[in-house]
């Protein structure tokens, strides 16, 4: 076991006093190395304690504790990142802008601290449903809630050539959002709001065609009654960010509220629900 010292913007953990910032598992042929990030050295002693008791007292391998100075580790992993492909959208890093052939719908997207680079099922998910739903019918009003790092709301406006809306609530999203349509040469299609859904004053009158959220489980079914008041009839709404035990609920959630399961899409482990909003009056809560 491999302890090294990082300042990761991950949900914390703790052993006694000392703050963990994030852990990972790597996985191989039945083994598995846990790697976890500490500010500062921890306990040692406590530490083998933790480890031998969720290990039932056996423990296999050496426990070792480094210092890993402070590098720009998002630019040291961009290497490691391939061009996706979903549908006809091909997303890449800058890292391979001199390898990737000339394609109308390619995405330059690079890993930061915004969450969308297509490498996550839930992305490449949306991607591949926004493709589907692209060659059947051109939506009008496009809405891209919880945005990340922008690349479905890139990807709608490119492929689309017209105006897709996209908000997020944190800051930092919203400018690389904003940057991340700069730098596609889509700054005039791509408008970055920093909202949380339709709380925000230019959306509150909107009734988008298609709207794009991957989001959580939880706030998918939050989002579920306000959707159903936006979005007009026979409009599309792609939903991921689920697992697969997650997807039938968030279908019967937005059923109640006059929704129609179109597609399912899994990938990995994860499930993206394409839902069209019904004729009829939705339930309310």
């Amino acid at each position: 076991m491999k302890l090294r010292r990082n300042k990761s913007r991950v949900r914390s953990k703790r052993l006694s006093s000392f703050t963990c910032s994030g852990w990972r598992v790597r996985a191989r042929k039945g083994r598995f190395e846990v790697f976890a990030h500490f500010a500062e050295a921890p306990p040692r002693d406590a530490l083998l304690a933790l480890i031998e008791h969720a290990a039932n007292g056996v423990l296999r391998a050496p426990l070792r504790i480094e210092q890993v100075f402070d590098e720009d580790w998002v630019t040291l992993s961009q290497g490691k990142r391939r061009p996706v492909e979903a549908g006809r959208f091909l997303v890449y890093g800058s890292h391979d802008r001199a390898r990737v052939p000339h394609r109308l719908l390619a995405i330059e997207i690079d890993a930061g601290q915004a969450f969308g680079t297509a490498h996550h099922a839930s992305t490449r998910g949306c991607l591949i449903a926004l493709d589907d739903v692209l060659k059947r019918s051109r939506p009008r009003s496009i809405l891209d809630f919880g945005t990340g790092t922008g690349v479905l709301a890139i990807a709608a406006a490119k492929a689309l050539k017209r105006l897709a809306l996209a908000s997020d609530n944190d800051p930092l999203a919203v400018d690389i959002a904003r940057d991340n349509a700069r730098k596609n040469g889509l700054a005039s299609l791509v408008r970055v709001l920093k909202a949380t859904g339709f709380a925000y004053d230019k959306l509150r009158s909107a009734a988008p065609d298609l709207v794009l959220a991957n989001l959580l489980e939880r706030a998918l079914y939050e989002l579920a009654p306000t959707l159903a008041r936006h979005i007009v009839p026979r409009g599309r709404a792609i939903l991921s960010g689920l697992t697969s035990g997650q997807a039938s609920s968030t279908e019967a959630r937005y059923r109640a509220h006059g929704f129609i399961l179109e597609k399912r899409i899994i990938l990995d482990g994860w499930t993206t629900l394409v839902i069209v909003r019904g004729n009829g009056q939705a339930l309310r809560d």
